[in-house]
């Protein structure tokens, strides 16, 4: 859990992309290696699988996948759990990453 609190703290943004193999909607590694190509500028994209992070998956009150969520300065600025494109993500969180 203290790993996830020093990657939130960043003043960098932080996407996480928190998914579960048991899942129908599953967001491709393909779709997550080209969002996270369009967000290189911004901060870090990070896969949490949700079976090995019960315990944060429980904190953070996920409850289906795959849940989007970004971060900066210890702050969820915005969070999602539609199983979308990485370009309509990015049209989401854009807002939020204008400084």
């Amino acid at each position: 859990m203290s790993k996830f609190g020093d990657l939130i703290s960043s003043s960098k943004f932080i996407f996480f992309n928190f998914y579960s193999n048991d899942s129908f909607e599953v967001f491709a590694d393909s779709e997550l290696k080209a969002l996270a190509e369009s967000f290189k500028n911004f901060g870090k994209v990070i896969k949490i699988d949700a079976e090995r992070n019960k315990e944060l998956v429980e904190m953070l009150q996920v409850k289906s996948y795959p849940t989007f969520m970004l971060y900066k300065d210890g702050l969820m600025v915005w969070r999602d759990n539609q199983n979308q494109k990485p370009n309509e993500i990015i049209s989401s969180i854009q807002p939020y990453l204008k400084e």
